[in-house]
């Protein structure tokens, strides 16, 4: 019997009600609205982040207008999965509409319109504007609510959910 024990301690797999589970993957399919670029990746397998994948994101998600890239808070990768799961879409692509912004670009838009924030978190790349095809961004809007991870920012006239990793709050 103590052997059995012993040997439970060195299964890599768990028993879950009675089943053998897998280990989890994080996997998400993005594509960017201004450059038209794809990109699925598993950026986080049983709790672990991947590092090059990490970095594919920060590349897929950076300021198109100017080049530059920015180390993403990972957080907002976990968001956007629950997200996922939260419409029952886990493997929906989403449409991304901004990443990060430097803070030149930031400048420049907010010129231009009232919704950018002087102190955008779209500047420390903890922040994504965001469409998933094939569910109303209102349900997007209530699932990101109720998870209670950041800001989430409503858009019903251009038709996108900004999500960050901020404090809660909404708009």
């Amino acid at each position: 019997m103590r052997h059995l024990l012993l040997a439970a301690l060195f299964i890599p797999f768990s028993f879950a009600h009675g089943t053998l589970s897998a280990p989890r993957e994080y996997r998400l399919r993005l594509f960017n609205t201004h450059t038209l670029e794809r990109l699925e990746v598993v950026y986080r397998r049983d709790g672990v982040y991947d590092p090059e994948a990490l970095a594919k994101l920060d590349r897929f998600l950076r300021d198109w207008r100017v080049g530059e890239v920015r180390r993403y808070d990972p957080r907002l990768f976990d968001l956007l999965a629950e997200l996922q799961a939260g419409v029952n879409k886990p493997d929906a692509e989403f449409h991304v509409i901004c990443g990060y912004r430097a803070p030149a670009t930031n400048k420049r838009l907010r010129s231009r319109s009232s919704g950018v924030g002087n102190n955008s978190l779209h500047m420390k790349a903890a922040a994504i504007d965001i469409r998933l095809p094939g569910v109303r961004t209102s349900r997007l809007r209530d699932t990101a609510l109720a998870l209670k991870r950041g800001g989430v920012g409503y858009y019903s006239g251009s038709d996108f959910l900004h999500v960050d990793t901020g404090r809660v709050r909404r708009w």
